[in-house]
């Protein structure tokens, strides 16, 4: 593959920019540093584009290295033609080049197997010659052997064709086109494991959808239902189409042996192909789901920490909470903390005067002029009680809920636990959401990118992919 060219091609650059990303990330630089200070080298490419090109990059090594293991592996076998060689250097993804080592591929015991080591593959042979004159029966008293487990003509025919079952699964144009066909025809059926059963996934009890409009969060919800037990899923396509599509390359009359080979790829469609092709579509649609939904958490997370800091402020961190009471600590406008205490506001204390008291102190013994509140549990109940309590304070001061997600992750972190050793766990909590508001990418960058809720279905992503995306956004 000219793997310059298909860069240049899929992000519509020049052929020297691309040459200079690839150089640049092979002599070990970071994607900082090159769409800072390798500008003109680039073209003035920003970051984004060239971690893209950094990973699409990577991927497509790993496809000339795999092409490479399978071309070795063929001729490793004498097997290899001027044909194959061609389709393998023309393939363009990591399933194309699998689907031309199929064949190839050391299988475990099948019904195929066992009917070759039977001496029944000329008896194939003989059927895919679909020879008007040939009747089938008659072919195959030649090879009944009670030996080799051959006991009468029918067991001979049998096992022929489960011999031509499998060639017409391993045939790479054949899988090529029932992939197509489920991709582009095939319908998305969902239904219940137990219709009785009440679970938060009843809109999908009974769902149908074409393959090439399926939703990708759609496909995250029904993953985690199948997942957990509530949804059963498969692809369908109209009635004998995927049938049609193995019997079409194969069949070459209705002679007695075409009629057998016709079977026998009916066969091979329903019990070979179809449930393999299935796994893979809903792999590829799952694949896609998850990238998708992996650039939009690492374009909240962007957005997250790229919040404008509060600046120049005192600040107090209100962290909600109903039995154990709102936890609260000031900090000065370098983060500092300058007091620390607990306020019992909300039900079941209701302790509401005395929580004034308390905050109205704080305020004008350290001039605080921001309040940020936790958006956590009691967080209303604590927004309506410091709303009430701003016109009673001596000088103005505002307030803001922030999202407080991760904050209890910091909280018990190593890090908080060096930087706070002396106050307690929820404390710490109190601290973080102060600072949250003062200067949102100094704080939040303290904790994983995964624990800050970016997003839905996080904990359903391919790790790696997730990380790398996130860590990408932060860097």
């Amino acid at each position: 593959m000219d793997i310059i060219q298909i860069l240049t091609e899929e992000f519509s650059v020049r052929r020297d920019q691309a040459e200079n990303v690839v150089a640049l990330l092979d002599d070990g630089k970071t994607v900082p540093f090159i769409a800072r200070y390798r500008k003109e080298m680039t073209g003035a490419l920003d970051d984004q584009t060239i971690r893209r090109m950094a990973l699409r990059l990577q991927a497509l090594r790993n496809l000339e290295a795999r092409k490479e293991e399978i071309r070795n592996a063929i001729e490793g076998k004498g097997a290899m033609t001027p044909e194959i060689a061609k389709a393998l250097e023309n393939a363009k993804t990591m399933t194309e080049a699998e689907d031309i080592y199929r064949p190839f591929k050391e299988k475990r015991s099948t019904r195929g197997s066992k009917a070759r080591e039977r001496g029944l593959a000329p008896l194939a042979e003989i059927l895919m010659a679909q020879d008007a004159r040939t009747v089938p029966e008659k072919a195959a008293e030649d090879f009944v052997d009670e030996e080799k487990e051959v006991p009468d003509v029918q067991a001979a025919l049998q096992g022929a064709m489960d011999i031509i079952a499998e060639d017409i699964a391993d045939d790479a144009k054949v899988r090529h086109a029932m992939r197509d066909l489920y991709q582009r025809f095939g319908t998305f059926v969902c239904v219940a494991a137990d219709a009785k059963q009440e679970s938060v996934y009843r809109d999908y009890y009974a769902f149908e959808k074409p393959v090439a409009r399926m939703p990708g969060h759609q496909l995250l919800a029904i993953g985690r239902g199948e997942k957990e037990g509530f949804l059963k899923v498969t692809i369908t396509t109209a009635e004998g189409l995927s049938e049609q599509t193995c019997t079409k390359p194969y069949v070459k009359n209705t002679s007695p042996c075409g009629e057998l080979v016709r079977l026998a790829a009916c066969d091979s469609a329903k019990r070979l192909i179809v449930p393999s092709i299935i796994r893979e579509v809903r792999n590829a649609l799952y694949d896609d789901a998850c990238q998708k939904a992996i650039r939009v958490f690492a374009s909240n997370l962007g957005q997250l920490l790229m919040q404008p800091p509060l600046k120049n402020t005192v600040t107090l961190g209100l962290d909600p909470a109903y039995r154990t009471g709102c936890k609260i600590a000031v900090v000065d406008a370098t983060g500092k903390v300058l007091d620390t205490t607990v306020i019992y506001p909300t039900p079941p204390q209701n302790k509401t005067r005395e929580a004034a008291q308390k905050l109205t102190a704080l305020v004008k013994k350290h001039g605080v002029t921001a309040i940020s509140i936790g958006n956590g549990t009691a967080s209303r109940e604590s927004e309506s009680f410091v709303a009430d309590l701003l016109p009673e304070l001596p000088h103005k001061v505002s307030y803001m809920v922030v999202s407080e997600a991760g904050a209890s992750v910091y909280s018990a972190s190593e890090l908080a636990a060096e930087e706070f050793p002396e106050f307690d766990v929820s404390l710490r909590s109190a601290v973080s959401i102060a600072r949250r508001l003062q200067d949102p990418l100094a704080e939040l960058v303290k904790i994983d990118p995964k624990a800050i809720g970016v997003g839905q279905y996080q904990h359903d992503m391919p790790k790696n992919d997730l990380q790398t995306a996130l860590d990408g956004v932060v860097e």
